[in-house]
C-alpha cells in the first residue's frame, strides 16, 4: 500500500487482532493461535540489486511461538487495489525471512513463513495469484519452474459466517466492507471498538476518507465508542465541510452577512443533533463542527432562546 509509511501503529499490529485474523482465515474460526503466543518480528529486510542495498518492508509480521519453540512466521499485507505483481512481492518478503534463518546460527529448527494478503477491493481479484500465472514460461521450461502461491483473502467477499467468527475489532472492519459490497450501504453494529484510534486510522486509509482520521484525532484516549457514534461524527464532519462551502459561496456572492439565516438554522440543528446523539457539551459539538470562536457566542445564545430567535428583530 502507498500508505505503508504511516507512523501510527496499525490495528493489525495488536496481538488480539493479528491472532484473530489468522485464526479465522486459516483455521476457520478455531482459536488455534493465542495472542500471548505472538511476538513482533522486524518488518524490514535488506536485499541487494544493481550493486546497491535496498530496504523492503512488510505491513505486519509476527512469530508464532509455543514457549521458546518457534512454530511459524506470519505476515499480513493490506491491499486496496489489485497488484498483478503480488507474487513477486511475496516471494521477496518470504525469501528474505528464509534467508534470515540461514544467517541465524542459534536457530537450529527451521520454521515456515506464511504471508496473508488482505484485499479490501469491491471487485473480485482477477489477476495472477501465483508466480507461474504471472510469468511467460516456454513450454519446455515449465517442469523446472517452482511455483509460488499468493494467499489472497478478499475481505469484501467474506461470508456472513466468516465475519461473525472474528472476535476482535477486525470484525467491525470486515463487516463494513462486506455490507458496502452487498448492500451499497452500511448499518453499524453496536459493538464497542477496543482500539479506537487504530480502527479509524485503518478505515481512513482503506476508504481514503480523511474524516475517519479526523474523528480519531478528536476522540479521547480510553473512551468507549461504537461505529454508530463514529458515523455520527463522520457525518458531522461532512456537515462542517458543507457549511464552510456555504459561507464561501455567500462571501463570493457578496452577501453582507456572509451566511444566510437558513445556513444558521442548519448549523444550530447540527449542534443540537450532536449534543443529543453523543451527550457532548455545546462547546464540544462546536469543536467538531469547526465553528469559529467569533461565532460561538451567538450560537450559545440561540441554544438558550431556540431557533425562533433567528427570525426576531
Amino acid at each position: 500500500m502507498a500508505e505503508k509509511d504511516m507512523t501510527q501503529k496499525t490495528l493489525e499490529a495488536y496481538n488480539d487482532v493479528f491472532a484473530d485474523i489468522v485464526n479465522v482465515l486459516l483455521f476457520h474460526g478455531k482459536r488455534v493461535i493465542q495472542e500471548d503466543e505472538l511476538e513482533e518480528e522486524a518488518p524490514r529486510s535488506i536485499y541487494k540489486a544493481d550493486g546497491k542495498l535496498h530496504e523492503q518492508e512488510r505491513d505486519t509480521a509476527k512469530f508464532w511461538k509455543n514457549g521458546n519453540v518457534l512454530i511459524a512466521l506470519f505476515g499480513l499485507e493490506n491491499q486496496t487495489a489489485i497488484d498483478v505483481d503480488i507474487p513477486f512481492r511475496l516471494i521477496s518478503y518470504d525469501g528474505a525471512s528464509y534467508r534470515a534463518q540461514l544467517l541465524d546460527k542459534k536457530q537450529k529448527v527451521r520454521y515456515p513463513v506464511i504471508t496473508l494478503v488482505l484485499y479490501f477491493g469491491e471487485k473480485h481479484w482477477n489477476q495472477p495469484r501465483s508466480l507461474c500465472e504471472r510469468l511467460n514460461i516456454p513450454e519446455d521450461l515449465k517442469p523446472y519452474i517452482n511455483d509460488y502461491q499468493a494467499h489472497i483473502f478478499e475481505i469484501s467477499w467474506l461470508t456472513d459466517e466468516q465475519v461473525s467468527q472474528f472476535q476482535s475489532d477486525f470484525r467491525i472492519v470486515a463487516d463494513y466492507f462486506v455490507q458496502l459490497r452487498k448492500n451499497k450501504k452500511y448499518v453499524p453494529s453496536p459493538d464497542i471498538i477496543r482500539h479506537v484510534h487504530e480502527v479509524l486510522e485503518l478505515m481512513s486509509v482503506l476508504t481514503r476518507d480523511s474524516r475517519f482520521e479526523q474523528v480519531a484525532n478528536h476522540s479521547e484516549g480510553g473512551e468507549q465508542i461504537t461505529m454508530c457514534e463514529v458515523l455520527d461524527q463522520v457525518e458531522a464532519r461532512g456537515i462542517a465541510r458543507g457549511m464552510a462551502r456555504g459561507r464561501a459561496e455567500g462571501r463570493a456572492e457578496g452577501r453582507a452577512e456572509g451566511r444566510s439565516k437558513g445556513i444558521e438554522i442548519g448549523i444550530l440543528q447540527s449542534i443540537r443533533s450532536l449534543m443529543e446523539k453523543t451527550q457532548w457539551s455545546a462547546e464540544q459539538a462546536m469543536d467538531m463542527l469547526s465553528i469559529p470562536a467569533s461565532d460561538r457566542p451567538r450560537y450559545f445564545e440561540l441554544l438558550k432562546q431556540g431557533p425562533a430567535a433567528l427570525f426576531e428583530g
